[in-house]
């Protein structure tokens, strides 16, 4: 089945999310960004080297809108992992199918049925649920900003399905993507710090590439040869992965509150991805 390539992503991207985990004491956000690009770009430069591919494209436009929109929803979305528990950080980005619902429809000016506010309302329900036992000013922080790298997210989802669309293959959107964050996190350590590599910290940074890069190309697969709805639902098996790998590697027992919030927000995106409605991308 064609759509099961989003259980390959999301099984890779809880993993990335466990490398994250272990890096964010000895680099900031912005370095994990530089070097989760970079050895994506390395290693999406290199398939294209070896098999001959060309990097030729006349979407240019959208590459540059979904390289925006996902560089910044992946800066925040990992400082999010970085101060919340790994289930909760991921969640909260997944809100991502919420917000685009909402675009969607107030875009294209449809009818709202009361199904679909049920859903996202249900949704936030299930936000609210899930930040309600973070009290610290820190963790507060970090949940708003997580929920900020879930909008992020739904528009570097449309571009990722507009691409599709057009006709680019995975590797292709995998390699612009990885170039725009490549050089804009750059551009921040730059401003901000840098913090020296240790043979400690070498293989956080390359499981953290090699994961991340291997679940871009499974999900762009996904989301360009599978069906939409089916690949959006699997989609959430990330939540799965990444709640197992919080529990066993950090002993990250969410309170009861906090699993109905994430059964909430999965169950609502799943539903109001089915009933939002249906657009035509342009080709």
């Amino acid at each position: 089945m064609k759509s099961t390539w989003m259980i390959v992503a999301g099984f890779l991207f809880g993993l990335m999310g466990v490398f994250v985990k272990l890096g964010a004491p000895y680099f900031s956000s912005a370095e994990l960004v530089f070097y989760r690009s970079l050895i994506g770009l390395v290693v999406i430069y290199g398939i294209v080297r070896v098999q001959g591919l060309s990097l030729a494209t006349p979407h240019v436009a959208s590459h540059l809108w979904r390289g925006l929109s996902g560089f910044l929803a992946l800066m925040l979305f990992f400082y999010a992992i970085s101060v919340l528990p790994l289930a909760t950080a991921i969640t909260l980005n997944y809100t991502a199918p919420l917000f685009l619902t909402l675009l969607i429809t107030f875009w294209l000016k449809e009818h709202v049925h009361w199904r679909l506010i049920g859903a996202i309302l249900v949704g936030f329900v299930g936000v609210i649920l899930l930040l309600r036992p973070s009290l610290h000013p820190e963790q507060i922080k970090g949940g708003l900003l997580g929920l900020i790298s879930g909008f992020l997210a739904g528009f570097a989802y449309l571009n990722v399905k507009q691409l599709g669309a057009q006709g680019e293959p995975e590797w292709r959107v995998v390699f612009y993507f990885t170039l725009f964050s490549t050089i804009g996190a750059g551009a921040w350590m730059l401003i901000h710090q840098f913090h020296a590599l240790s043979w400690k910290t070498l293989p956080i940074l390359i499981g953290l590439g090699t994961t991340a890069t291997l679940a871009q190309l499974a999900m762009t697969r996904a989301y360009r040869i599978g069906k939409t709805l089916v690949v959006a639902s699997l989609a959430y098996t990330t939540v799965i992965f990444a709640s197992l790998f919080g529990i066993l590697l950090w002993n990250e027992w969410l309170s009861p509150l906090s699993w109905l919030g994430i059964g909430l927000i999965v169950s609502s995106g799943i539903l109001s991805t089915f009933w939002r409605p249906k657009i035509k991308l342009p080709q």
